[in-house]
């Protein structure tokens, strides 16, 4: 995969290259590159922003160096590949957006500062992305999270094929509890299924543990979520255990 990040500040992508990121780039599976688009400014000030047609707060980034500095990327490139655009009103990011885009061969980024956008930018744009409804100073961290969640679902990412399966949201519920040693910490135990050996039992314990935590914490989830026969009993078993 490839990935493009037009942005102005370009040193705010350095943890980028720590933790699986940092990996995934060393071994060749991502090609990761950030464009200073003020390197791409056509006035001797090298100004990307500039105040609002008809009046309003703020500044707007100007077409001409985020349109330039794309140019460049096809040009190395040989096209754009999917861009995405990080903008409060774009559609909210999740984990099947994340699976959707780890299948692409190149993405490129754009992440904005300062008031928002000239709406022109918006025609170089196949995807306009939010992380949460909220305002960020700019678009960089909402570019790392959307870039993080994606590449750690490339194949050989995380050394294991099955590491991201039962991710929260990747099964449409939350994960369930996880242990590790000890058995037993000050008084704070495993659950004995756990240590049974008898993995029906564990499989179906954590099947029960993951409905219940999504049930509590993010019952939204659960209005579309296609239950199974079984899934269905173990969701009456939980409500029923909240009764007694």
């Amino acid at each position: 995969m490839r990935i493009d990040v037009l942005s102005i500040f370009p040193n705010m992508f350095a943890p980028m290259r720590e933790s699986i990121m940092g990996k995934v780039i060393e071994r060749g599976l991502v090609e990761f590159n950030v464009i200073d688009f003020r390197d791409y400014t056509d006035n001797k000030h090298n100004n990307v922003d500039d105040v609002v047609y008809g009046g309003g707060q703020g500044m707007l980034l100007m077409p001409q160096p985020i349109f330039d500095a794309m140019a460049h990327v096809e040009a190395e490139a040989g096209n754009r590949g999917r861009v995405i655009l990080l903008d409060p009103a774009g559609k909210t990011f999740n984990q099947a957006m994340a699976e959707e885009l780890a299948h692409e061969e190149h993405l490129t980024f754009i992440a904005g500062h300062y008031e928002g956008y000239d709406e022109r930018i918006r025609e170089l744009v196949t995807d306009e992305i939010s992380i949460g409804d909220f305002v960020l100073t700019g678009g960089e961290l909402g570019a790392m999270t959307v870039i993080d969640a994606t590449v750690r679902l490339l194949d050989e990412a995380l050394g294991d094929e099955m590491s991201a399966v039962d991710d929260s949201f990747s099964t449409g519920l939350l994960e369930y509890p996880q242990y590790t040693r000890p058995a037993d910490f000050r008084g704070l135990k495993v659950p004995d299924v756990l240590l049974s050996g008898h993995h029906a039992n564990i499989d179906r314990w954590r099947k029960k543990e993951s409905l219940r935590r999504t049930y509590h914490r993010r019952p939204d989830l659960l209005e579309n979520y296609a239950f199974t026969p079984e899934e269905h009993k173990l969701l009456n078993e939980i409500k029923a255990e909240e009764k007694e």
